[in-house]
């Protein structure tokens, strides 16, 4: 088997880690001049309202007036009409978007399958039923007051964001618009800190709404999203979260000297650290949404890294004990290089999954799997030249203050 010298670079990937964790510190210091905050912070960390909304025309309104009780729902392709309550048959009816030319023929479909469904404010029958958007805003349980669906057509003209941040002006200082997808998409995320919001006696999202439609050039809204946190909520989840991410450093530096020495539990904990440092650096720059799944991600990764690392660990020790005359920079190349098929082949096989959940997921799943694509690189890399680096290092220095004592 040949063996790789991987120890040629431990200095040349030390360099590069420090300067990618400084581009990292970077992108936080941008943004937090920037936008006043160093991450794209998630509700679960930012007290107050977030919305999502798209800037599109609405298609129609539906109202109820049949027995019992019924509500709408969406997926990517189905709009479902659910009908129950007492005296009635419960059932759910399906009418798949696709199946469609035009409005009026859902429409028809609707009204012929679902008795006591009722239209108002009707698009043009040039509407495609696929454009259709699903709406958080209102109440889905249909009644008498209607329940709004939206459209958004192909070659919709782009609205700028500078505009949408004209229109929220009145709202406060602190609210942030970020924009999500294609311009012509006309998608964006609105923040308004609590300070804004009125702390949690209560959250005008209407005001956004009505601040937006107003204004002149903008048109008709349709909510994706409206989350609210309070202020006491979000510190506390803040606080856990930075507590959980340090005990479970102590936890892995105490295993590792347990299990081998003390040098070895600071090459781990200095990898996983840096495994750590580039994943949010990669959330910082991407603008990924900060919250609860990148936590859970962080966590996901300092496990894959440990795992990797400790194997190799345990390599490294026993390949001193077949070859005690040899270097130890020799061991920890021989190590590595006798591992490095296990450990490209996991992880290849690993990212597999991931990048399945990458390509054919939406939303925080999406995020998730693409920082767990980042910190499996991350993981591999720092295991084998910053975590094995360290271990080098700590050597060295033991030789040359031996040697010192000897002279």
């Amino acid at each position: 088997m040949k063996i790789i010298k991987f120890s040629k670079y431990f200095l040349l990937t030390a360099i590069l880690s420090i300067l990618l964790c400084l581009f990292g510190l970077a992108g936080y210091i941008y943004f937090l001049v920037r936008d006043g905050s160093g991450f794209n912070m998630g509700v679960d960390f930012q007290a107050g309202l977030i919305q999502e909304v798209q800037f599109a025309p609405k298609a129609f309104g539906i109202t109820w007036s049949g027995r019992g009780n019924a509500s709408v729902s969406f997926d990517r392709n189905n709009i479902y009409i659910v009908i129950s309550g007492a005296g009635v048959e419960g059932r759910t009816v399906p009418f798949t978007l696709s199946s469609y030319r035009s409005l009026s023929e859902l429409i028809s479909a609707m009204r012929a399958q679902v008795e006591g469904i009722n239209f108002v404010d009707l698009s043009p029958d040039a509407v495609n039923p696929q454009w259709l958007l699903h709406s958080a805003q209102g109440n889905p349980q249909l009644s008498s007051e209607p329940y709004v669906v939206h459209y958004l057509a192909p070659g919709s003209g782009e609205i700028s964001i500078v505009t949408v941040r004209e229109a929220l002006i009145p709202l406060g200082k602190t609210v942030s618009v970020q924009s999500m997808g294609a311009p012509e998409d006309r998608h964006f995320m609105i923040r308004l800190e609590d300070s804004e919001v009125g702390g949690e006696g209560g959250v005008p999202a209407d005001r956004v709404i009505n601040a937006l439609e107003n204004y002149p050039g903008l048109g008709s809204v349709a909510v994706l999203r409206s989350d609210y946190v309070g202020s006491r909520f979000s510190k506390n989840l803040s606080d856990q979260a930075g507590l959980l991410m340090a005990l479970t450093l102590v936890l892995i530096l105490i295993y590792a000297s347990i299990r081998f020495k003390p040098q070895y539990a600071v090459g781990a904990v200095v990898a996983i650290i840096h495994d750590a440092l580039i994943t949010v650096a990669f959330v910082a720059w991407s603008r990924l949404e900060f919250n609860t799944t990148t936590i859970a991600a962080i966590l996901t990764i300092l496990g894959y890294s440990i795992n990797d690392t400790i194997v190799i660990f345990d390599r490294i020790r026993e390949t001193q004990r077949i070859y005690p005359d040899d270097s130890f920079v020799d061991v920890l190349n021989r190590a590595i290089s006798e591992t490095l098929n296990r450990t490209i082949i996991t992880t290849v096989t690993t990212m597999l999954a991931v990048l399945s959940l990458f390509i054919f997921t939406t939303g925080s799943m999406k995020d998730f799997a693409a920082c767990l694509l980042v910190g499996m690189v991350s993981g591999v890399y720092s295991t084998i030249f910053i975590a094995s680096g360290i271990l080098n290092f700590w050597e060295n220095i033991k030789i040359k203050r031996a040697r010192k004592r000897i002279a």
